[in-house]
């Protein structure tokens, strides 16, 4: 099988997992009814990764205040890597652990969802985040990868993907992301 194949492969494998565990199906719906919850009750959903993970956290929060597939009204959702000179601010000020921490504490509040995305599930400043999130009143959802990391005991619904390659672990994390972000636009189209 030429590497093509081979990755392809991989990726199937990892989403057939996925679709054998009821677990990770169920918390798919349950983070779908948790956002739409919140946002019906006035709050927001605030993302934040990583490297790749942030340029999901990006994407997702995009798909939302924008649109996904339907023509909506726009969703509050913000990614909390988007502002490069808050974040090398903190960064600099504080110390790289505490970027997502420090933006949380100025922009969230009790009923906002923080939907943090990690696929080792130790990036310390998500850690941070989710810990300051339970602090406010803030409930947390984890998108994380290989055995879940210290984040899988520490958010309200951790979702890890069955997989160790970081590559499986970030597709299937969009893939999971666009389904919510559907699941959700359904309530509001």
């Amino acid at each position: 099988m030429d590497l093509v194949s081979e990755r392809i492969t991989e990726s199937i494998e990892t989403k057939k997992k996925m679709m054998s565990d009821g677990i990770i199906r169920g918390q798919i719906y349950e983070t779908a009814q948790l956002l739409r919850d919140a946002i019906e009750k006035g709050g927001k959903v605030l993302f934040c990764g990583n490297g790749g993970s942030a340029s999901d956290s990006l994407h997702l929060a995009g798909e939302m205040a924008g649109r996904f597939q339907k023509e909506r009204k726009s969703l509050p959702a913000v990614s909390l890597n988007a502002d490069v000179a808050v974040m090398t601010a903190i960064a600099n000020d504080y110390g790289y652990d505490y970027i997502f921490s420090r933006i949380l504490e100025g922009i969230g509040r009790k009923g906002d969802v923080l939907v943090g995305i990690s696929t080792s599930g130790n990036s310390n400043n998500i850690c941070e985040a989710v810990e300051k999130a339970k602090t406010m009143g803030i409930r947390t959802v984890c998108f994380l990868g290989r055995d879940g990391g210290k984040l899988k005991d520490m958010a309200d619904i951790p979702m890890i993907v069955p997989s160790d390659c970081t590559a499986r672990i970030q597709e299937a994390h969009i893939m999971m992301g666009h389904i919510i972000c559907e699941l959700v636009e359904d309530a509001f189209s």
